[in-house]
């Protein structure tokens, strides 16, 4: 699985992507659907293109277009500022459970409409833990 934290050009957003099934995950805290950024969908598929070409992966004509997108439904943010700190969380989900697929309703262990005041204070602290320990902020 690569991860894929994906600016819009004021929001975040993850792209997990399994390049050997050839299926991209889209996670949005804003609920948008991914037909929302046509350029974001061109670049990961020609992207993904690429390494079929290049790991010579032979496809039909039809199979040409395979790539998958799946829309997951995620907690929702609630406000217009916590995007990157909800993409932060969703990363540390999936790693946290260590999974090759996402269900398209997320994860039981952390189903939820919303992320809590808290676990949203907890990714940040985990970020500002994890910036420190690179010594970034001297």
């Amino acid at each position: 699985m690569i991860f894929i934290s994906f600016n819009t050009g004021g929001h975040w957003l993850l792209l997990a992507i399994n390049p050997i099934r050839e299926i991209v995950y889209y996670l949005d805290s804003l609920g948008n659907d991914w037909t929302t950024y046509p350029d974001m969908k061109v670049l990961i598929d020609t992207v993904l293109q690429a390494f079929r070409a290049q790991r010579d992966i032979q496809t039909s004509r039809r199979g040409a277009n395979s790539i998958t997108w799946i829309k997951v439904a995620c907690p929702q943010q609630r406000n217009q500022i916590d995007c990157g700190y909800f993409m932060l969380r969703f990363m540390r989900d999936t790693l946290a459970l260590g999974r090759l697929k996402i269900p398209t309703d997320y994860f039981d262990e952390f189903k939820c409409a919303f992320y809590t005041k808290d676990q949203v204070d907890e990714i940040k602290e985990e970020w500002c833990q994890f910036m420190i320990k690179l010594n970034v902020c001297s």
